[in-house]
């Protein structure tokens, strides 16, 4: 919710256009698509099942299955679902998890990288994709790579741990190493491997897998909340990590939204019908009412109809506190 008020419960970031006038979730298919996968499945919480299947059309619809939990689990039950759809007739085959809120600027790239993931993966290693850090990131997870090369796989790495995210001093310090990669929450394995170590750390949902997709399904309330990572990535001993540098973003701010878009002149990112004058560096998203800025600077202003939000860029990753406090009030009809 950090994108709000653009982003609300009832319209998640990944459903929002701020690129063109395509979602994100849309951008992500074609991504895929153009890196080669057969089948896309979309998993999302069952009250976004209609929005997202109007919205995304016929042509990508040929492409797409939506599946629809009936509460949200976190990522280790979602992924449990394919798993139960695929397996066992399936077990060969390579899936991947990716994120549907996410940008990527190099196409080529980014290609090139899940192709070794991929080939990382048919070598029975679950793979995640780690970003190579611009900076000391504190709000991001890290992955330490190892030195064991994974056998005729440039840039593929054996995982030596994940860690939380740092404060300052330790960002510093894993950006200085080298040894170190954000983690952008990215995985690629076998259908087979990944049932193996569900059964392995998460037997609780693992006996659901081997139920059938039907008997998973009707279970899900039983399933613990859990990621992938906590779950899974962080106690197997067969997670490998390739390095990526794609021109990736997880866009978890305004500030960030702002540094992914054309600026004017003088640094402002104006998107709908704006007028500035003697502004500088600011961001701001227009819906309805045309918005005017006069003598400002760094700020972030969202127009929505229904909601005007106005803060200084250094507290856009702060807009959850925002959110927290309308929740506690009360203020639903903001959300």
């Amino acid at each position: 919710m950090r994108l709000w008020p653009e982003s609300r419960e009832a319209r998640p970031k990944q459903l929002c256009n701020f690129f063109g006038d395509k979602s994100m979730l849309e951008h992500t298919i074609e991504r895929l698509v153009v890196t080669g996968s057969d089948k896309v499945m979309v998993v999302t919480n069952q009250a976004q099942v209609g929005m997202i299947r109007s919205s995304l059309g016929k042509d990508y619809l040929k492409r797409v299955e939506i599946v629809g939990e009936p509460r949200g689990r976190n990522t280790a039950p979602a992924l449990g679902l394919a798993l139960a759809r695929y397996w066992p007739e399936q077990s060969d085959e390579v899936v991947g998890i990716f994120p549907a809120d996410h940008y990527v600027t190099d196409q080529l790239a980014f290609t090139a990288v899940v192709s070794q993931a991929v080939a990382a993966a048919r070598e029975n290693y679950l793979v995640t994709i780690g970003i190579q850090p611009e900076y000391p990131e504190t709000g991001y997870g890290y992955i330490q790579k190892s030195d064991t090369v994974i056998a005729g796989i440039d840039g593929a790495f054996v995982v030596r741990a994940f860690k939380e995210k740092p404060d300052p001093k330790t960002a510093r310090s894993y950006l200085e190493s080298g040894g170190y990669l954000w983690n952008a929450g990215i995985f690629i394995g076998k259908v087979g491997l990944l049932v193996e170590e569900y059964s392995r750390y998460l037997p609780e949902i693992y006996q659901y897998i081997e139920s059938g997709y039907e008997k998973y399904l009707a279970n899900y309330e039983n399933l613990p909340e859990i990621s992938i990572d906590y779950g899974i990535a962080e106690k197997s001993s067969r997670v490998a990590v390739v390095e990526g540098d794609f021109g990736w973003s997880d866009v978890g701010s305004w500030k960030a939204l702002a540094e992914l878009l054309p600026g004017d002149e003088r640094g402002n990112v104006l998107l709908g019908d704006v007028v500035a004058m003697d502004a500088t560096g600011c961001m701001v998203r227009q819906s309805q009412k045309t918005v005017v800025l006069l003598g400002v600077e760094d700020l972030v202003v969202v127009e929505t109809g229904d909601t005007v939000l106005v803060c200084h860029q250094d507290h856009s990753q702060d807009i959850r506190k925002v959110v927290d406090y309308l929740q506690e009030q009360g203020r639903s009809e903001l959300l």
